[in-house]
């Protein structure tokens, strides 16, 4: 019987050309991009599930508030893992894992067999940790011992692929015993070393440096190891709770401890520090604590993802129910036919059903070939390492298989309902009968087809609105001048020796036009909190909020045109001995007027200093946040800001400069990386998030327009074939093609219309939720509606032409020639 199923349905299949294509183009189009997705989702949450009793595994994280504002880190005390290991039982692995500071790059120096040493630039990768690093890791040793590797001081465990860096050639055991030097003349013995982690995991460190080794060398200071009043990003702790102990209980205890250790980190309500264990698996998600060396996923970006897929995948569905439903009334006596043979409900049922999966299973085999198509279409959502090697073959098979299930099921059972549920006599006897439960189908289809586009239609009014956002953010202005301003950063060893004569050098070149010294651009990704007050003459007052601190010589607001609303530009200084202020921070500290805060004296780092100028006000993060209060300190610094001339006569002139530019860095300092940064490029990024929620709207608007248009095609066509005879008798009588293209078309542009009247409110009132995370917004401008309403209604009108003319200019004679 199955056999017998299997060549009818491909039978109708091969009589039912073009709606066979139409179908399998749908399905196939929404099973890729939910294949694809599938992917990316399935990659991103495989990270650290392979960890024994990974339930029990924290991250220590700081929550903390300054002056009522909230901030975290991932960074945490550096004495606090001593004091954990020795004090706490709630805590079974105490896994101090800290890494250089600045970028983390350190330069290794190697000495290898009858060779010179060989010194390996910016290896990335090193942590000083203890041996139960590898108790909270699973790794295999391949030469040395998991349980004392990293118990001395200046020993070191290589991973297999460092180590063949390091000694290609030589076996793991041979290994051992060999030395290393890294930055700040750390001279260290391999120990052990280890093969890579089977799973994939956030800690991908390659080199493990003993915890012990701090202590013995001057990396103790660097490192803050006796400090309890601050932290670095660089110094983090994981811990496993024991058997019996809970999360919260040791989180408390580890409260209570750092308390003991410095009474101040709570002194109120909105002024405190605060540990808090973060969950193994929450990291690789929480963008709160974001750490150096470990990538973030956004959850957000995944649920928006998995929402497209569903959505497509109901397109697809939408469009399959329409067009079987459309057809039902020509399969009428043939069902009539198959019950008086003996045919029950059930037979009927799955063979519709049958046909379905079949055709999903069709669907489901191109889709596989159209992979490589929609991972390009979804390039931008594909994290590093991501390929089809990546993913179980067993997964993928079971994900498409589930698919095949679910989406045929779906897309076949209402049409199957409504075809098996045809009553033989009725439909053999009277036609009416099958245009009675057409006209119910009908009802459906319009249902559908209005759900349809309702569903493009809100994906374009959303993708037209983040991107007016975007546009809004990106072209505002800001408060100074960002274009052709680029950052570069001077060696860590760089003392203030060569600054100056390489600025000065700089500064002669054709293209560049300024050079200033300094920290941050005014606007960054990093943001600096200064603990500074207004002092009245009496008292230090504390303004509420935080305050972001900026240092920069004298050309510093002459290189970003930075305007001055009062007093004058800072002196030349080594160190800061007067400030700017924005008109924010004068505003804070209680001057309605900005420009009477000249004069005022601040208290920082236990000295006054004067504010000689105001600053007007400036963008020193996204749009999304407002205008911080910041103070503009005097002082060179270790960041370059460089401003170009304008290139617009010659478009290649930029990258001569850059290349000249790093010529001159190489003189001042042979050997050092040079990089650098426009602070264009910059801004952009602090948008990424929204670029990506644009690419995720952009390519789910257009798959579903042409999941929606390829599904109106379908019924184009069926319309033009049950009203051909009709259209022959109009013509005859002397209907144009004008005419009956408007009455063929017409009731389907009035569905795109109504499905435009029911999504534009609901897109508005989405998007304006969305605009509300922005202190800074753009409009929502009426055009933007009238444009995605146009547009889907001239996509429609298009798609609809395509047939109902060809019906339309079609000869009557060959329609009316049976009657």
């Amino acid at each position: 019987m199955i056999k017998n199923l299997f060549r009818t349905t491909i039978r109708r299949f091969r009589n039912r050309k073009a709606f066979t294509l139409i179908n399998i183009a749908g399905l196939a189009t929404g099973i890729s991009a939910a294949l694809v997705i599938f992917l990316i989702v399935y990659y991103e949450y495989s990270f650290d599930r392979f960890e024994k009793n990974p339930d029990r595994i924290y991250r220590v994280v700081i929550d903390a508030r300054f002056n009522g504002v909230d901030g975290h880190s991932a960074g945490v005390h550096a004495p606090l893992a001593k004091a954990v290991a020795r004090e706490m039982t709630a805590i079974q692995e105490t896994v101090p894992v800290m890494g250089f500071q600045g970028d983390g790059k350190v330069n290794v120096e190697v000495t290898r067999p009858k060779h010179a040493p060989l010194l390996f630039k910016d290896q990335e990768g090193i942590v000083f940790t203890n041996d139960a690093y590898f108790r909270l890791f699973p790794y295999h040793f391949l030469a040395g011992s998991p349980s004392s590797a990293l118990q001395a001081p200046f020993s070191v465990v290589l991973t297999r692929e460092r180590a063949r860096q390091y000694f290609p050639g030589l076996a793991p055991g041979a290994v051992v015993g060999k030395s290393l030097v890294y930055h700040k003349d750390v001279q260290v013995t391999v120990s052990g070393i280890v093969d890579s982690l089977a799973g994939r995991t956030d800690f991908t460190a390659k080199e493990f440096i003993s915890y012990a080794t701090i202590e013995k060398t001057n990396l103790s200071k660097d490192f803050m190891m006796q400090v309890w009043d601050d932290w670095m990003a660089y110094s983090m702790l994981l811990v496993r709770i024991s058997p019996g102990a809970s999360a919260a209980t040791a989180e408390a205890g580890i409260n209570v401890l750092l308390k003991k250790y410095n009474p101040t980190s709570y002194r109120n309500a909105d002024n405190y520090v605060r540990l808090h264990f973060q969950p193994l698996r929450d990291i690789h998600f929480n963008f709160l604590y974001q750490s150096p060396g470990i990538r973030t996923a956004d959850a957000k970006t995944m649920e928006g993802l998995l929402v497209v897929a569903a959505f497509l995948l109901l397109l697809a569905v939408i469009n399959f129910i329409n067009l079987t439903t459309a057809q039902a009334a020509g399969r009428a006596k043939e069902i009539g036919i198959r019950k008086t043979l003996g045919s029950s409900n059930q037979q009927l049922l799955f063979q519709f059903l049958e046909e379905t999966w079949l055709l999903t299973l069709l669907a489901a085999i191109l889709s596989v070939a159209l992979l490589p198509l929609f991972l390009h279409v979804f390039q931008s959502f594909i994290p590093p390492g991501l390929s089809l090697e990546a993913i179980p073959t067993s997964a993928i098979l079971f994900f498409l298989l589930l698919l095949v299930i679910v989406v045929g099921f779906a897309a076949g059972i209402y049409p199957a309902l409504v075809l098996s549920r045809y009553k033989p006599i009725s439909v053999l006897k009277s036609q009416s009968v099958i245009l009675q439960g057409g006209s119910r189908s009908a009802v459906v289809r319009k249902v559908l087809t209005v759900a349809q586009f309702g569903i493009a239609q809100f994906f374009l009014i959303a993708t037209l609105l983040v991107a007016k956002q975007i546009n809004y953010a990106l072209q505002a202005d800001v408060g100074f001048n960002h274009e052709a301003v680029v950052t570069a950063e001077l060696p860590a060893s760089e003392k203030g020796q060569h600054r100056a004569a390489l600025m000065q050098e700089l500064s002669t070149l054709p293209g560049v036009a300024m050079v200033s010294s300094g920290f941050l651009a005014p606007a960054d990704k990093g943001m600096a909190f200064t603990n500074i007050a207004y002092f009245d003459g009496h008292n230090d007052v504390f303004p509420p909020g935080n305050v972001q601190i900026r240092w920069g010589d004298d050309k510093y607001i002459n290189v970003y045109q930075m305007p001055l609303l009062a007093g004058r530009n800072l002196l030349p200084s080594d160190s800061i001995r007067e400030f700017l202020i924005n008109e924010t921070y004068a505003h804070a500290i209680g001057f309605a007027n900005a420009a009477d805060a000249l004069g005022v004296s601040l208290s920082w780092n236990k000295k006054h200093i004067p504010v000689v100028g105001i600053l007007r006000d400036f963008h020193d993060q996204s749009m999304r946040a407002p205008i911080s209060s910041v103070v503009l300190g005097g002082s060179n610094g270790s960041t370059l800001h460089i401003r170009l001339k304008d290139h617009s006569a010659n478009t290649d002139s930029w990258p001569k400069t850059m290349a000249a530019v790093e010529t001159l860095y190489h003189r001042y300092y042979p050997g050092e990386i040079f990089t650098y940064n426009f602070v264009d490029d910059l801004i952009a990024g602090f948008y990424s998030s929204e670029k990506n929620t644009a690419s995720i709207l952009s390519w789910a608007t257009g798959m579903a327009i042409f999941i929606s248009c390829i599904g109106l095609l379908g019924l184009a066509l069926f319309s033009a074939e049950v009203r051909l005879k009709e259209i022959g008798v109009r013509k005859v009588l002397g209907a144009s093609v004008t005419s009956i293209v408007t009455l063929l078309s017409a009731e389907m542009l009035k569905l795109v219309v109504l499905a435009f009247l029911i999504a534009a409110p609901l897109a508005g009132w989405a998007m304006y939720r969305w605009l509300q995370q922005y202190a800074f917004k753009t409009t929502m401008s009426w055009w933007i509606f009238a444009l995605a309403g146009t547009g889907m209604l001239v996509v429609a009108l298009v798609t609809l032409a395509m047939q109902t003319m060809k019906a339309a200019r079609m000869n009557p004679v060959h329609s009316l020639r049976s009657e």
